[in-house]
């Protein structure tokens, strides 16, 4: 089975010096970087990186700006078997490639995803990347700091991540779980905290539980960014 990794980003040229070399080195057969407007040369940072490392199958393809908007772009210019849906900031473990493609060997798995640890795991960090973790495995809804897998011929059945602007994760992973078995891997990837630490812990936390729940609840995800403006 072969494996596509798409990373979508907004101004994550910094980011990518560091994550695109590791992510070349695991062996994907696809590497596509979906960029929504960046203003800091994003995209050239990263056909840089890509010639650099002489990888011949990345891909630097400009999109709308959104989250959901742009990965679904950067889906549908890959041929692989699995999507993996990668955030510029986070880091797969060295075999990815393998972990999930035994995952997958199940005909009755159609995705999964990674438990999560923040870069420095401690006191909140700690806390938090193991409250996500468990809420997650409990649920069976992943979030896109967990690097989200799915087959191709699934997500395009769904017709790929919902266009809205915030929770197009957690409303894609409900429906996946739909289609098939989510597998729920204990391998982790590593994120960084930076949100967290931007905002406060505590105020990130409360803000993402007010979130979800008022999503649960009905409301429009167009009404949540008017209340809460970018979370991401």
């Amino acid at each position: 089975m072969t494996i596509a990794v798409i990373i979508p980003t907004l101004n994550e040229a910094p980011t990518l010096q560091r994550l695109l070399p590791g992510v070349i080195a695991l062996g994907f057969e696809e590497i596509v970087v979906v960029d929504g407007g960046s203003h800091d040369q994003t995209l050239a940072r990263a056909a840089s990186i890509f010639e650099q490392h002489a990888y011949p199958h990345g891909r630097c393809v400009p999109s709308a700006r959104g989250r959901a908007v742009q990965m679904n772009t950067g889906a549908a210019t890959c041929r692989s078997d699995i999507l993996l849906f990668l955030h510029a900031d986070t880091q797969l473990p060295v075999e990815a490639k393998s972990i999930i493609q035994r995952a997958l060997r199940d005909p009755a798995a159609v995705g999964g995803r990674f438990d999560v640890r923040f870069e420095h795991d401690r006191g909140y960090a700690w806390l938090v990347s193991r409250m996500m973790n468990f809420r997650s495995r409990w649920t069976g809804i992943a979030t896109g700091d967990q690097a989200i897998f799915v087959r191709r011929s699934v997500f395009e059945r769904l017709g790929g991540f919902p266009e809205i602007p915030i929770m197009e994760d957690i409303e894609f992973s409900r429906r996946l779980k739909r289609m098939g078995r989510m597998c729920a891997l204990r391998e982790h990837v590593i994120t960084s905290f930076r949100r967290w630490e931007r905002q406060g812990p505590l105020r990130t936390i409360l803000q993402m539980w007010a979130l979800r729940f008022l999503y649960w609840a009905g409301c429009h995800p167009q009404t949540l960014t008017r209340f809460y403006g970018a979370v991401r």
